[in-house]
Order: C-alpha cells, then structure tokens, then sequence
C-alpha cells in the first residue's frame, strides 16, 4: 500500500478554490478502473449555494458514485464537474478537500477522544469546534460524560451509539466550516429515533446555507431537507424536479 502511487494527481499550474460556487456535473459519464460498462451515463445537474439535492433510487443506481466523484476520490472518464469557475482537477485536491465535508454511510471513529475525533488531526480553533458540536447537536453527548469532551473513544467507537458516532463524525466535517456537504446513507445504520435525531441535524446546516448532496432512501430528508429531488436508476437520471414537484406530480 505505502509503495503504490496515486492515480488522482494534481495539476502543475493549479488555480485557488474559491469561497463560493456553483457545483455542476457537465454530462457526466464513469466508469471504475478496469471495468468494461459505466456505473454512471450523461448526469448533469447543478447544486446552487445554500442548496440542498437529494438523490435517491434502488441499491447499484450509482448514487454513492456521484457522492465519490465530488472531492475525486476518482476522476470521471467523460465530461467534466467544475465548482465556481473551473474543472475541479484545476484545484489541488487539499485545497479542493478542504471545502468539502463528507459524512460517509458508515461513521467512522478511533481511539482517542471524542475531542481528537472531531479535529481529526486538524488545529481547530475554540469558536469553530464549539459551532460544528452545537450545529452536529453532539453538545448532549459531551455533557453526560464524566470527562466531557475529552472522554476516551474505544477504537471504532465501540463505547458509543450509532446515533451519537454519527452526530461526532458529523461534528467532525463541519468543524473547517465546508462550503459543500456530502452525505452518503448518513442514516443507514441507525434505528427510527435516531433518523428523526440525524434528521435535525441536517435542518440546522440546511439554515447555515451550505451546499448539500445528499444520497438517501430516507423520504423524510427529501420531504423536510432537499430544495431538488434527483431519481437515479441504472446509473441515469430518469427525473430531477423541486422537492414539492417530485412529491405531488412524480413522474
């Protein structure tokens, strides 16, 4: 693993990420390395800043893909995804990464605290660790704990529930203050009274205005969350509509 290089490399003349944009996918096609057929054919769409876009569809539609390709763990194979003004393989992928958060399917935790959790390696500043911990609503985690925010973590966050290691990993991709976020089945795992608790959550960064993609089969995100409604099937989008349009005239 250590000797092997990197498929995704950076440009030599990168440009700076800016603060704001729009994220588009430009007729977007992909397949993975050494596969023979597309998991993805033609997706385009825009996802306008403070806009919330859900995908949804059955299980091998692509979605999760699409989350993929955003902060390039792969690179598409046609057509291109720009964010503001240009291409996102303009940007070193640090830089590019930087203004991204990603909530995957699975949280994630290590050994630690739930503090080192959240910053992940990054120097947070006060003001901006308290934020992500008050917007991730994982301020009541921290509170019934003896040591608070430094209490231990076992590895894989064995000493803590599955909706309270989502509302850390959650902490966790709010604490840059990303202009995108990505959430990938944030809900998959959890039981219904922690999707009403996850659920909240995604209200709140909903009124921060940040940019959100989406993948879900929860209808209640895309009923009280989503702006736009994007139905996947076999790696194409068979509808795109407002979420009020999608629910009251589906196609």
């Amino acid at each position: 693993v250590l000797s092997t290089e990197n498929t995704i490399v950076d440009k030599d003349d990168t440009v700076m990420v800016p603060s704001e944009g729009i994220l588009a996918f430009n007729d977007v096609s992909f397949k993975y390395p050494n596969a023979e057929e597309n998991v993805l054919e033609h997706i385009s769409f825009k996802a306008l800043p403070g806009e919330t876009v859900a995908f949804i569809g059955y299980t091998g539609s692509g979605k999760s893909t699409i989350v993929k390709l955003i902060p390039r763990l792969f690179d598409v194979s046609d057509g291109s995804i720009t964010y503001g003004d240009h291409d996102i393989r303009d940007y070193r992928q640090k830089d590019l990464r930087d203004h991204i958060g990603y909530v995957t399917q699975k949280a994630i935790l290590f050994k630690g605290t739930i503090k080192s959790n959240i910053e992940f390696g990054e120097e947070i500043d006060e003001f901006a660790l308290n934020s992500a911990i008050d917007i991730a609503q994982a301020r009541e985690i921290i509170s019934e704990k003896e040591l608070g925010i430094d209490e231990p973590i076992t590895q894989g966050g064995t000493n803590v529930s599955g909706g309270q290691k989502q509302r850390v990993a959650i902490a966790r991709a709010l604490c840059l203050n990303p202009e995108i976020m990505l959430f990938d089945e944030p809900t998959s795992a959890l039981d219904p009274e922690m999707v009403i608790e996850v659920l909240e959550v995604m209200k709140e960064l909903a009124k921060e205005g940040m940019t959100m993609v989406i993948v879900t089969h929860e209808m209640g995100f895309c009923k009280t969350v989503a702006n736009r409604i994007v139905f996947l099937e076999d790696g194409k989008i068979i509808e795109e509509n407002n979420a009020k349009d999608f629910f009251d005239n589906p196609k």
